[in-house]
């Protein structure tokens, strides 16, 4: 029997809140975390991404920070007593919102801090004093660091994503903020999958935590259609179109590996009539997250990202994700095809798989613990016509002129390799300048005093002598090689 969140016995302010965002039945992380962390035990949580996790942690630490609520206007009353530590600012950015959500009804202030905007605004908000502060490791150890953020009065710390968190580094910087926190203090860490890093981690911060798991480790949603379709590299931008066509697919993520893939393949999609844009590493944080309402809001149907956006974003009735890229790291899967089929929720997630990525399926197939039977894709019309067998454009395809394909065909010619049997292509080395060989020929004035003047028997054979040898001196250097 599913349990409802009318008995937990939440303060009012919390539960007017659950009903507000119409919550009633609680999710199996929520419903074995929240009476655990209630008690103020440690936890380690493992949970598919999309199960509710936020909440898991969020409404219990609300209710023991409501025991001490403050009314007080002064900052000095209200120092940062709970403190989120996330590994992107869109989960970041998201977590905060949600825990204003429970708040809302509660006088316990919070804020948020990442990196990607200016840190002025986000000093302003924890000088104004926070009890739960949601943060980035970077940026919170720059408002440390600066003596914006003091963590001396912490009662709870979570590290959410915390496998996520360690794959891209973050574990220096996280020991160095667990550092500035009291030991006396309730830890919970959440996951969607237990590395041994994570254990050992988890061995070294919590005491005697309880362990929560919902799931078996690294599944899938079982209500997730997973499709593996063959397909060419060139051919998957058309596999998408015409599926999101065939299925009547209004919105989708699209997983790729790289950032400048990222970007291409939004800017190709638009072109193909597709309402699609890229977020990625690369963009600013307001450009992230522009690209992020725009997609809630329904004005964009792709939603082309890198695995930046793979972790923990809650983007309700996303009904596709594709894998344009079958991703690098097997458990990154999870979490990718995780954006759909949320709470109960059908979804669909394809992945196109080409020659070169048989060793990423294979780790698949480790990781599921099944094998991967790829499918074929029906093609609705034939191949395009004006292609190659390799895929690339022809002139008639760019629309080049004559003149312009001349010029193309000309370059190509002067910067191309020589062939076997084509003869080297250089023209003969010459002989350096030489001034004063440069100069005409000039005999001797008749003033000048021949050189052999006082020798006269001798001079004719010497003289004729000296002029052969010079002659043949210029000759050598100015002999061309053959």
């Amino acid at each position: 029997m599913t349990a409802s969140f009318s008995n937990l016995s939440l303060a009012e302010p919390l539960a007017r809140a659950v009903a507000d965002m119409g919550y009633e039945q609680m999710t199996p992380i929520q419903a074995q975390a929240i009476p655990v962390v209630l008690t103020g035990r440690d936890v380690m949580g493992a949970a598919q991404t999309g199960t509710g996790k936020t909440a898991a942690f969020s409404l219990p630490l609300l209710q023991r920070l409501l025991k001490h609520e403050n009314t007080s206007t002064s900052p000095a009353r209200h120092p940062v007593r709970a403190l989120v530590l996330l590994p992107t600012r869109e989960l970041a950015d998201q977590v905060a919102q949600q825990v204003k959500l429970y708040a809302k009804h509660t006088n316990l202030r919070s804020t948020v801090v990442f990196g990607g905007i200016d840190m002025k605004p986000q000093t302003a908000e924890l000088k104004r004093g926070v009890e739960i502060l949601v943060a980035t490791p970077g940026r919170l150890l720059d408002h440390i660091e600066a003596k914006n953020a003091v963590l001396n009065q912490v009662e709870y710390v979570v590290l959410d994503e915390a496998d996520r968190m360690l794959d891209i580094g973050f574990l220096p910087d996280l020991q160095r903020i667990l550092s500035y926190l009291p030991k006396q203090r309730t830890t919970l860490l959440f996951s969607a999958t237990f590395s041994p890093e994570i254990k050992r981690l988890a061995n070294s911060y919590l005491k005697d935590p309880v362990v929560v798991e919902v799931s078996r480790p690294n599944a899938t949603a079982s209500t997730v259609e997973q499709h593996f379709y063959s397909v060419s590299d060139d051919d998957k931008r058309r596999a998408v179109k015409q599926i999101v066509r065939q299925r009547g697919i209004s919105q989708a993520f699209v997983f790729v590996n790289s950032k400048l893939g990222c970007a291409r393949l939004a800017r190709s999609l638009e072109r193909d009539g597709l309402k699609a844009t890229a977020m990625h590493g690369d963009k600013s944080q307001d450009e992230r997250l522009k690209s992020l309402a725009a997609f809630k809001a329904g004005e964009v149907d792709l939603l082309v990202a890198t695995d930046v956006a793979a972790r923990g974003l809650d983007i309700k009735d996303v009904p596709a994700v594709f894998n344009f890229d079958v991703p690098f790291n097997a458990e990154d899967y999870v979490h990718r095809i995780g954006r759909t089929g949320r709470a109960g929720a059908s979804g669909l997630a394809v992945t196109l798989v080409s020659n070169s990525d048989a060793r990423l399926v294979a780790d698949l197939e480790k990781l599921l613990k099944k094998k991967i039977d790829l499918e074929a894709i029906e093609w609705d019309d034939e191949r395009p016509r004006g292609r190659i067998n390799d895929g690339r454009r022809t002139w008639r395809d760019r629309g080049e002129t004559g003149d312009e394909r001349d010029a193309m065909d000309s370059q190509r010619e002067r910067t191309r390799a020589p062939r076997r049997d084509e003869p080297p292509r250089y023209a003969p080395a010459q002989a350096p300048a030489d001034p004063f060989f440069a100069q005409p020929y000039e005999p001797p004035a008749e003033d000048v005093q021949p050189a052999w003047e006082g020798d006269k028997k001798a001079a004719p054979s010497k003289v004729s002598s000296n002029i052969k040898s010079a002659k043949r001196k210029v000759a050598a250097l100015f002999k061309t090689p053959q």
